[in-house]
């Protein structure tokens, strides 16, 4: 499995280059490749309900903007700083916000639990420190491993480590010591 994620991150500047010149088949690869990790980086900034359109925009936003990329290599670092800036953009927005609470009523108790032991998980993430709040959602949300997190963010796979190892750390301390899988 290594072998082929490495392979990938091999011809992304070919398909990125491609994509630029207009290859929609070539982007609809990397929106393949990346998605996850643009889901990531958004639920760690919106609502859940708010980060699967939101990739679909900031894929719509870089095909706009690919042919302006110098250099192709730079790609997942620029899409993720487009993702990024994309959920800063979504709280400049005047859009009407339901509170965490009322979009939890209707649901069946048991699902409600559920649902708001994971909201609160994911609040507790939201809290942490960007690098470690980044590398835990693309590792326990997007089910990404530490290697893919490396390629896709261009962090290296040590840093990675680091950051998930202490990201935990950190995560345990803010949920009183539940033991997280």
């Amino acid at each position: 499995m290594m072998m082929l994620v490495s392979s990938h991150s091999a011809e992304d500047p070919g398909l990125v280059r491609a994509a630029a010149a207009g290859d929609r088949a070539a982007f609809g690869e990397l929106y393949l490749r990346y998605a996850r990790m643009v889901h990531g980086i958004l639920l760690g900034r919106v609502p859940p309900d708010e980060a699967e359109d939101m990739v679909q925009d900031v894929f719509i936003s870089a095909m706009r903007q690919l042919a302006g990329l110098r250099t192709a290599a730079a790609f997942p670092g620029w899409l993720a700083a487009i993702a990024r800036n994309r959920a800063m953009d979504y709280f400049r927005g005047s859009r009407e916000r339901v509170p965490l609470d009322e979009a939890l009523t209707g649901r069946q108790p048991a699902a409600k639990d559920a649902v708001e032991d994971a909201f609160l998980v994911l609040d507790a993430v939201r809290r942490l420190p960007e690098a470690y709040r980044e590398t835990l959602i693309l590792r326990l949300v997007e089910g990404m491993t530490g290697p893919e997190i490396a390629l896709r963010t261009g962090l290296t796979p040590e840093s990675v480590r680091v950051n998930l190892c202490r990201g935990m750390k950190m995560l345990r301390e803010l949920l009183g010591g539940i033991e997280i899988k």
